[in-house]
C-alpha cells in the first residue's frame, strides 16, 4: 500500500512552516548565557511529541541524542520542563541558576513577572534574588492562589491528578506560564503498580501541550552534563521526526544515516511514551503499520540496525500493541522462533501446584515455560491476591532500545500482576515463567497453580537426584535453569542436553558466591539467590551485573563447564564483584577495579591459582611492565591515568593484599557496613582519605607515602591520622620511589620504608 499524500515531502515542508514561530529565537532566549547543565543525579528524558513543543538541551540516546530539557506552547501559555525533578533546585550552579531564571522569564513572556514557587526554597530565594516578585505557594490549597501569577514553578512529582492537573491547565491556556521537572523513571520505580504514561499526574498535564516525562536516562554528552547545542534540533521532535521518516521511506526526501537514525529514535521514544488513548500521535504511526511488507523481524544473525529506522519504529509498535493487548490477543510473534525459541507444537502441557517461599523475595523459578503466545491460567488463594506477588514470563530482561544493533526484539519479557483470585497471562515471545516475590512480602508459603506451560530443563542442587536430571534435562521447553544454591543459570537447554550430572559443578557456582559474601562479609544478610542469563544481546558491555546479572550466549558455554570455571572465569567473579562492591569504598576510577577484588579472592581460595592472578594483565611480568611503566610517567598526569587503566589501578589494591592479607580487607569492610549515616563518605575525596586512614590503621601502618607514590590524592587532615604509625611501602615500588614521591605536593613528604 503506498505511503499518503499527506506523508510526502509537501507535508515535510508545511510541518517546517508549522513548527513553533520562533523556535530558535526561543531556544536561544532560554539559553542565553547557560553554557551547559549539569547532571543532577541520573536525570530522565522528557519526549517533544506535539508540533508547537521544542527541545532545549539534549542526552545521549546510544548514538542519537534525546531531551533532558524541552519547552512547549499551549493555547496562550508556554511550559518549561526539566528531566529530572532536582533541577528546580539546583542553584547552587552558575548555568542550572541562569536557566530557571531564563525559563521563567520566557514562560512568562516578560523580565519581570510574579512567579509562585511551590515547595522548593532554594528556587524562591534564587528567583527573588534575581529580581523577580516571587510568592511561596506553600498552603495544600495553593491552586486557589495562582490567579494573579504569571508563572508557577512546581515538581510534577507532587501534583494531584484530581484537583492541582486541572487548574494548572486552565492557568497555562490562559496565558499562564509553567516551569516544572520530573524524574520519570524514578516516579515509575516507585510506583511500580502504575502507569507513567497514563497515571502520573505530570503526564496528565503536560500531554496535551505535546510533552510527555519518559522512563529514560539520557547519557552525559560532557564529562559533568549536558552541553549546549547549536543549529536545528527539529528531529528530536516526534511530530517532525515521524513525517521526516515517511518522506525518507517514500524517496521524496532521503535522509542522511545519522537523521536516519535520530527520528527513529524519536519516534520510537514518543511511542513508547504515549498511553494507549493518545488520539494525535499515535493513530498516524497506526497509518505506517498498515503495510505489513514494512516490518522486518531482527534475528541474531540479520539484526535490525539503527538506519532502519522504520522497521525499527515498527517493531516499537508491535510491542506497544503488545503491551495493551489482552491476554487472549496475544499471540506468537514470529521473532520469538529465533529468539528465545520455539516450543514444539507436541510438546505436552504440565499443569502444576508450587509452593513459594514469601521469605525469599524475587524471581521463584517453576520449572516451566510458556511457549509464544501460550495462554497460561494462574490462580492463587483469594487471600493472597493484591499483595504484591507478580507472575513473570521470561528472563531476558535487558532492553536494547538505546543500541545500534538489535538481534532481538529489544523488549520481550512481561510481568503480570496476581491481583485476582485467577487470571490470564500470555508473552509473544515466550520464556521460563517465574512467581515474583515482593520485597516486603509477609513471611510464609504462597500455594500458585499455573496451567498452560510445558516444562524445562530444571535442576536444583540439593534436592534433583542423578536420576531425576536425566529425565529433567530432555524437557521440551529451550530455555533451561540451573539452581545452585546461591546463584541460578538461565541457559540454552542445549548446553545441559548432554550435562550428566550438575552436582559438581553447582556446588562450585555455590561456592563461589559464598566466598565473594565472605569477602564482603554479607553471608548473613543474604537474602536471595544471585542469578546469571545469558541473551542474544544485553544493554551495555560483553557482561554486566544486576538482577540479573546479564551476558552474551556464548559465556553460557562456560557456565556450564566445570573444567573452564576452575581454570578461573574471571568475566563471571566480576559481575559478582560488581554486586557485591560498595560505593561508600568506591570513588571514581575504581568501578571496574574494587570489583576484581572479588575475582582475586575466588581465583585464589577456589580455582587455586596463585595469589594476585586470574587474569593475563595480573600475571607478575604483566604487573612489573605496567608498574614500572607508571612510575616513569609524567607526575602531573598519573592519577588521571590510574584512573583509567583497571588494571594499573587494582596493582595497587593487590599490593595492600599482598602486604597485609585479606583478613585487613574483611576488617575494612566490615567496618564501612556497620558506619553510622553521619559517617559515611560523600565525596570522592571523603571516599579517598576514608579508605587510606581505615586501611591503615586495621593494618597498623602509615599508608599514606605509599597512596602519594600512586598519586592518589589524599587530604593533609587525612595523613595526620596516621601520622603516629610507621609508614609502609611495598618491595617492587621503594626502587623507583623517591621521583614518584617528590612530584606530589606535599610540604613533609616522609621518607618511605618497609
Amino acid at each position: 500500500m503506498p505511503l499518503r499524500a499527506w506523508f510526502s515531502s509537501v507535508v515535510l515542508l508545511s510541518l517546517i512552516a508549522k513548527s513553533p514561530a520562533g523556535e530558535q529565537e526561543d531556544r536561544a532566549a532560554l539559553l542565553e548565557g547557560v553554557k551547559q547543565l549539569p547532571a543532577t543525579g541520573a536525570p530522565g528524558g522528557v519526549s517533544v511529541i506535539g508540533p508547537q513543543a521544542f527541545a532545549v538541551i539534549s542526552g545521549a540516546e546510544g548514538k542519537s541524542r534525546t531531551p533532558v530539557v524541552a519547552a512547549s506552547s499551549w493555547d496562550k501559555g508556554r511550559i518549561v520542563a526539566f528531566g529530572h525533578n532536582g533541577y528546580l533546585g539546583l542553584t547552587n550552579d552558575p548555568d542550572a541558576a541562569r536557566l530557571l531564571v531564563n525559563a521563567v522569564r520566557w514562560a512568562g513572556r516578560g523580565e519581570h513577572v510574579k512567579v509562585g514557587v511551590r515547595i522548593s526554597n532554594a528556587l524562591a530565594e534564587h528567583l527573588a534574588a534575581a529580581g523577580l516578585e516571587m510568592v511561596r505557594l506553600e498552603d495544600v490549597d495553593w491552586r486557589t492562589r495562582i490567579g494573579g501569577l504569571n508563572v508557577v514553578c512546581v515538581d510534577a512529582q507532587t501534583l494531584r491528578a484530581d484537583k492541582e492537573v486541572p487548574a494548572l491547565a486552565a492557568f497555562i491556556r490562559a496565558g499562564g506560564g509553567l516551569v516544572t521537572a520530573a524524574t520519570g523513571w524514578g516516579w515509575q520505580s516507585l510506583n511500580k503498580d502504575k502507569s507513567l504514561r497514563s497515571d502520573f499526574a505530570g503526564n496528565l498535564l503536560l500531554r496535551p501541550a505535546g510533552l510527555v516525562f519518559n522512563d529514560l536516562t539520557p547519557g552525559k554528552t560532557t564529562p559533568t552534563g549536558y552541553a549546549v547545542e547549536e543549529g536545528t534540533m527539529k528531529l528530536l521532535n516526534a511530530s517532525f521526526a515521524l513525517d521526516a521518516l515517511a518522506a525518507h521511506e517514500d524517496q521524496s526526501s532521503p535522509l542522511e544515516a545519522a537523521a536516519l537514525a535520530q527520528a527513529g529514535t524519536t519516534v520510537t521514544q514518543a511511542l513508547r511514551a504515549l498511553p494507549s488513548n493518545d488520539d494525535t500521535f499515535l493513530p498516524r504511526i497506526n497509518q505506517l503499520a498498515q503495510n505489513r511488507d514494512r516490518f522486518i523481524q531482527p534475528t541474531p544473525k540479520n539484526p535490525l540496525k539503527s538506519g532502519q529506522a522504520l522497521a525499527r519504529m515498527l517493531a516499537a509498535y508491535t510491542i506497544e500493541q503488545l503491551r495493551r493487548a489482552a491476554p487472549e490477543q496475544i499471540h506468537a510473534h514470529p521473532a520469538a522462533l529465533e529468539f528465545p525459541g520455539a516450543v514444539a507444537a507436541d510438546a505436552p502441557i504440565e499443569n502444576r501446584e508450587l509452593s513459594i517461599d514469601t521469605t525469599t523475595p524475587g524471581w521463584h523459578s517453576t520449572g516451566l515455560y510458556a511457549a509464544p503466545g501460550a495462554l497460561l491460567r494462574v490462580s492463587v488463594p483469594a487471600g493472597m491476591a493484591r499483595h504484591g506477588f507478580r507472575i513473570r514470563i521470561g528472563c531476558h530482561t535487558d532492553e536494547l532500545w538505546s543500541l545500534d544493533s538489535w538481534p532481538r526484539m529489544p523488549e520481550i519479557t512481561s510481568s503480570a500482576a496476581l491481583d485476582a483470585a485467577e487470571i490470564l497471562t500470555a508473552n509473544a515471545f515466550g520464556g521460563p515463567v517465574y512467581i515474583e516475590v515482593p520485597e516486603k512480602a509477609s513471611p510464609g508459603t504462597l500455594l500458585v497453580k499455573i496451567k498452560g506451560a510445558v516444562g524445562a530443563p530444571h535442576f536444583v542442587l540439593g534436592k534433583t537426584t542423578p536420576d531425576e536430571w536425566q529425565l529433567q534435562r530432555a524437557k521440551p521447553a529451550p530455555w533451561a535453569e540451573l539452581e545452585f544454591g546461591r546463584v541460578i543459570l538461565s541457559v540454552p537447554s542445549e548446553h545441559v542436553r548432554d550435562l550428566d550430572d550438575p552436582t559438581a559443578l553447582g556446588r562450585f557456582w555455590d561456592r563461589v558466591v559464598e566466598l565473594e559474601d565472605e569477602l564482603a562479609g554479607t553471608s548473613s544478610s543474604r537474602r536471595q539467590p544471585e542469578r546469571i542469563v545469558a541473551d542474544a544481546e544485553i544493554s551495555a558491555g560483553y557482561m554486566h551485573s544486576g538482577y540479573p546479572i546479564m551476558t552474551h550466549l556464548d559465556a553460557a558455554a562456560q557456565g556450564t563447564n566445570l573444567a573452564r570455571m576452575q581454570s578461573g572465569a574471571w568475566g563471571y567473579f566480576h559481575e559478582l564483584g560488581h554486586n557485591h562492591q560498595s560505593n561508600l569504598w568506591t570513588f571514581e576510577g575504581t568501578t571496574e577495579v574494587t570489583c576484581n577484588l572479588f575475582s582475586l579472592y575466588v581465583c585464589e581460595k577456589l580455582c587455586g591459582l596463585p595469589p594476585g592472578t586470574g587474569h593475563d594483565a595480573m600475571t607478575p611480568e604483566a604487573k612489573a611492565r605496567r608498574l614500572a611503566k607508571y612510575l616513569a610517567s609524567d607526575p602531573e598526569t598519573r592519577f588521571q591515568r590510574w584512573q583509567s587503566d583497571p588494571f594499573l589501578a587494582l596493582i595497587m589494591y593487590d599490593q595492600l593484599r599482598s602486604g597485609f592479607g585479606w583478613g585487613v580487607y574483611k576488617k575494612v569492610f566490615a567496618e564501612y557496613r556497620d558506619l553510622p549515616r553521619s559517617e559515611r563518605p560523600k565525596t570522592d575525596q571523603e571516599k579517598r582519605d576514608q579508605w587510606m586512614i581505615r586501611f591503615s590503621l586495621a593494618a597498623g601502618k602509615n599508608l599514606a607515602p605509599f597512596f602519594k607514590a600512586w598519586s592518589v590524592p589524599i587530604s593533609d587532615a587525612a595523613v595526620q591520622k596516621v601520622n603516629d604509625l610507621p609508614e609502609w611501602m611495598p618491595q617492587e615500588m621503594l626502587a623507583q620511589i623517591s621521583s614518584s614521591v617528590s612530584a606530589v605536593p606535599d610540604s613533609a613528604a616522609p621518607t618511605p620504608s618497609r
